[in-house]
């Protein structure tokens, strides 16, 4: 009788403490509400009402009972991002990925994610300009926007986010200029990918003091010089400044030993190919579709490019092209 007794006591002891997998009652109602407003797609049919949100909920990660991670990615997804995302208050990881049918704009409550590190909404159909309030994420690491609707101009204020390393906002439809401000980011400077928009205008000079790891301004129409991201003692690895409009002499730029990426096509860049990029390891190069002139320097991988590398320019021969 006592171990029946004792046998029960237990029983009711293990069912009245929480589990230490089992999601918060409001994170759940969060997540609940989320489901409806994105129109209760099949792709979330495992968020049932009935079963844990932390142990069998697709895309949903937590920690000590409190959800941490949603990812809602490639599904029949349609609706725009609810208000209640703001209401998952632990999340570091948010994304929202190749969901053609979500529409609208970032909802402000989204600042409510004070330990958010990272923030993907990509490939969707989100539209209107990227708010200012982003900046107040400021544990964000990495910002991924791209392949949206976005228009207007690139808020200056990315700048004041103290854990950037990151901003991926290519292919938008983003109009003006870089913000000043890129030239006094508050913490580490972050890889700049900003193809493919309908950019403009001038790069602040500001940005030459810094060393990137990777620029990508391809597709958009900037002008004067770009060459403000070279350095013989910079540590840059890939350089994009394709498609662009950019004027200036190339037989004087001074190259990072680590590029291995660099592309200049179409611009109106002129002078000669420096052969300091004969001592560069190059895996991709292209200077096509320019006003370079002279003989392309013998020596290290330049003779390697396809001619189509070199094509296109005032003046330019030897080897791959035709003999001076």
């Amino acid at each position: 009788m006592k171990l029946l007794r004792h046998s029960i006591f237990l029983s009711i002891l293990f069912v009245s403490l929480p589990s230490s997998h089992s999601c918060t009652p409001n994170d759940k109602n969060a997540l609940l509400q989320i489901k409806k407003s994105l129109n209760n797609p099949s792709l979330l049919s495992s968020w049932n009402p009935r079963t844990d949100c932390c142990t069998g909920w697709t895309g949903v990660e937590c920690t000590d009972r409190r959800v941490t991670s949603l990812t809602v990615s490639s599904g029949d997804v349609s609706g725009q991002i609810p208000a209640q995302i703001g209401d998952l208050l632990d999340l570091r990881t948010l994304d929202f990925s190749y969901l053609t049918h979500l529409t609208g704009n970032i909802p402000h409550t989204i600042t409510k994610l004070k330990n958010l590190d990272l923030l993907r909404l990509k490939q969707t159909n989100l539209s209107g300009p990227i708010p200012d309030y982003i900046s107040e994420l400021k544990s964000v690491t990495f910002l991924d926007l791209s392949f949206n609707q976005f228009t207007g101009p690139i808020p200056g204020s990315l700048s004041q986010m103290p854990k950037l390393e990151a901003i991926q906002i290519n292919d938008n439809k983003l109009t003006g200029s870089i913000p000043n401000s890129f030239g006094y980011f508050v913490g580490k400077v972050p890889n700049l990918y900003l193809f493919n928009n309908k950019l403009s205008g001038k790069i602040p000079e500001s940005l030459s003091k810094y060393d990137f790891n990777a620029v990508d301004l391809s597709g958009n129409g900037f002008i004067g010089d770009g060459s403000m991201f070279f350095g013989r003692n910079k540590t840059t690895i890939r350089i994009d400044l394709s498609r662009n409009l950019f004027q200036f002499d190339l037989s004087k730029v001074q190259f990072a030993r680590s590029i291995v990426s660099l592309d200049l096509s179409q611009n109106r860049i002129f002078g000669k190919i420096p052969r300091q990029l004969t001592r560069l390891r190059l895996e991709h190069f292209n200077v096509s579709y320019n006003r370079l002139c002279g003989k392309i320097p013998r020596g290290g991988l330049l003779q390697t490019f396809e001619p189509s590398a070199f094509s296109h320019n005032l003046c330019l021969c030897g080897t791959p092209l035709k003999p001076c």
